[in-house]
């Protein structure tokens, strides 16, 4: 037996459908280029059109079929709408990838309950509701499935600068244990990625803006890599948790921060 080629084959997606929120930029986009490379068709639900077309486009460079449809998460007719569109055009979902996210740098005596509730509608409810509709879509077909909530290393720390972020995302990693309980009778994995710092649009404020320099610098410091990761870097975890070699896996925050966490 070509052993090469037995691990190769649980890492091939060849033939399932993928469903990537907020994939047409940073870790988004990263990850559904990664999971067409490994075979899947990937549809990207995301609110810029133009970044959908560019999206779309390397996509279908990789001879994916793909999909692009714009939609506004927090939108919840347009996000049910959007899921059946995929189901109808790419076929049932079978990889999804909650994704999407924003954050507002607001502390508690500043935001307002409109910028809350905002922020843990996107970041929070939409992919618990997404999840529900592929949850049942899969356990409706009995071949099981893979659910895949991109979470943050802030859900794990206090924070005075975004604390509606950090709130949605450590509930997201609540959502992921709850969801993998209950899912796993109908083999569906559910597993977090907890990214650290990476080079993405969501990180520019403490990368490029000067009343935020210490910060930097205290990061750059606390993390053993040194440095802030690049989008291919988390995509490889990414297929791991779509794929095959993932099966027993399931409940599971996988943190990729170049060390942040350990210090």
């Amino acid at each position: 037996m070509d052993t090469g080629s037995a691990s190769r084959r649980l890492f091939d997606l060849t033939g399932r459908v993928a469903l990537v929120t907020g994939g047409n930029r940073g870790l988004g986009r990263a990850i559904a280029l990664a999971l067409a490379d490994a075979g899947a068709a990937v549809a990207v639900l995301a609110r810029d059109e133009a970044k959908n077309r560019e999206t779309l486009d390397a996509l279908r460079a990789r001879d994916s079929r793909a999909l692009a449809l714009k939609t506004d998460l927090a939108d919840r007719p347009q996000v049910a709408n959007a899921f059946a569109t995929v189901e109808r055009e790419l076929g049932p979902v079978e990889i999804l990838v909650n994704n999407a996210g924003f954050a507002i740098l607001k502390g508690v005596l500043e935001q307002t309950d409109e910028e809350w509730d905002q922020v843990l509608e996107t970041n929070l409810t939409a992919a618990f509701r997404l999840s529900r509709m592929a949850a049942r879509s899969m356990a409706a077909r009995g071949r099981g499935g893979k659910i895949i909530n991109v979470s943050s290393i802030a859900g794990n720390f206090g924070t005075p600068v975004f604390p509606s972020y950090a709130v949605s995302k450590g509930g997201m990693q609540q959502l992921t244990r709850c969801l993998a309980v209950e899912l796993a009778p109908h083999n569906i994995q559910v597993n977090s990625l907890l990214p650290g710092w990476f080079t993405t649009d969501m990180t520019d404020w403490i990368r490029n803006w000067p009343e935020y320099a210490e910060a930097l610098k205290e990061m750059i410091q606390r993390t053993p890599r040194g440095r802030f990761g690049e989008p291919d870097e988390l995509a490889g975890a990414a297929v791991f948790l779509a794929s095959r070699a993932s099966d027993h896996m399931t409940g599971s925050d996988l943190v990729i921060d170049g060390g942040f966490s350990v210090r």
